[in-house]
């Protein structure tokens, strides 16, 4: 039958592991805040950068916008009549048109 050990006999804790205990788990607690941290800033920095929006798009006549996007000197609507017509941001004067092909 197995016995507990006496707790006068077991081995007295050497006197550098109390800290080495203590630097362990602040050590673990500024890498776990670090990365909490660094994934907050990148969540807050990819929900606030946004491209600005233009105040007014101007379409050909009998155009109807279907579809938006924008890049960064440049910005696209996506017509019915499947034609991509991309605008200057600075000037917002028509810069291309691209006529989508029907898929056969």
């Amino acid at each position: 039958m197995s016995q507990a050990p006496d707790p006068e006999e077991q081995l007295p804790e050497p006197p550098n592991l109390r800290f080495l205990r203590l630097l362990v788990t602040v050590l673990t607690g500024v890498m776990i805040l670090g990365l909490i941290t660094l994934l907050g800033l990148v969540v807050i920095r990819n929900t606030t950068a946004r491209a600005p929006l233009p105040d007014v798009i101007t379409l050909p006549d009998g155009a109807t916008a279907s579809a938006y996007t924008q890049g960064p000197d440049w910005y696209a609507v996506v017509t019915d009549e499947n034609r991509i017509l991309i605008f200057d941001r600075t000037s917002g004067k028509l810069r291309q048109t691209i006529l989508i092909e029907p898929h056969p």
